[in-house]
């Protein structure tokens, strides 16, 4: 289901004066390889066809994000690519699957307070997209992380590759941090890189438990708005450094068992 970029553009661009391999674009480089090779081993992806990106650091109008026709599981820091918002792959062998840039560098324009944006079709929570009503009813502890964070996207409209598809799916995401896809999957914003992992982990991890309880056929027991806004306020204010934490926990694993996600 993967579809190559075609566009009359240059596959190949040389940005002169600009260093794309300082320390903090490999250590993003890194970190978004960790990433990715986490979610393979969680199941989080699908085939080659979902994406992750990142910002560029000191760059706002350039993008990290994984190559056509690689898995999850293939990533590694050298091997991404960096492209600009043209479509022009300025670092890395290879080129964007298309709907993975029409997406990607539509949001990133649009958005620029997002620094990472993955997308997927994780099997828990894109299940909850194909679902009549809220994807989320916030009667599980996990889930209230994402109380008034969320938006859904009702109009599933095909594959992205135009740019006025990217356009329509970062206007309905606005100023939210997790899109549901009616009918296709999730799309997981953040600041930074370790916020956008860690989203991206409690989420699968809160429609997993919804969809288990769901399952036994017994109401669902929410939590009252006012004590679900609560919660999700004593959790925002640790989000940031415990993301971080997350992402580190993450590497430490790799480095043990899957080291070449660094080369």
């Amino acid at each position: 289901m993967a579809h190559e970029l075609n566009r009359p553009d240059p596959a190949f661009a040389v940005r002169r004066n600009v260093n794309l391999e300082t320390d903090e674009i490999w250590q993003a480089r890194v970190d978004l390889a960790a990433c990715l090779r986490t979610a393979a081993r969680h199941g989080l992806e699908e085939g080659i066809c979902n994406h992750f990106s990142a910002v560029v650091p000191g760059h706002p109008d350039l993008f990290l994000v994984n190559r056509l026709g690689y898995a999850f599981e293939e990533a590694s820091a050298s091997n991404l690519l960096i492209c600009d918002f043209d479509g022009n792959v300025l670092s890395g062998d290879g080129e964007p699957e298309a709907t993975a840039f029409y997406i990607h560098a539509r949001l990133h324009r649009m958005s620029p307070r997002v620094g990472a944006a993955f997308h997927t079709h994780m099997p828990n929570a894109t299940a909850l997209s194909m679902l009549e009503g809220e994807p989320l009813v916030w009667a599980g502890q996990t889930a209230l992380k994402f109380y008034g964070r969320t938006v859904v996207d009702e109009d599933y409209n095909g594959l992205a590759l135009d740019e006025r598809e990217g356009d329509r799916i970062a206007a309905v995401l606005g100023d939210n941090d997790i899109l549901f896809m009616k009918n296709h999957g999730v799309m997981v914003c953040a600041a930074n890189i370790a916020e956008a992992w860690d989203d991206l982990y409690y989420l699968e991890r809160a429609a997993e438990v919804q969809l288990k309880a769901m399952s036994t056929g017994r109401p669902l027991l929410p939590v009252k708005p006012e004590v679900a806004a609560a919660a999700a306020r004593q959790m925002r204010d640790g989000d940031p450094e415990s993301a971080r934490l997350h992402l580190e926990s993450i590497k430490r694993v790799l480095d043990r068992k899957d080291p070449d996600y660094k080369l």
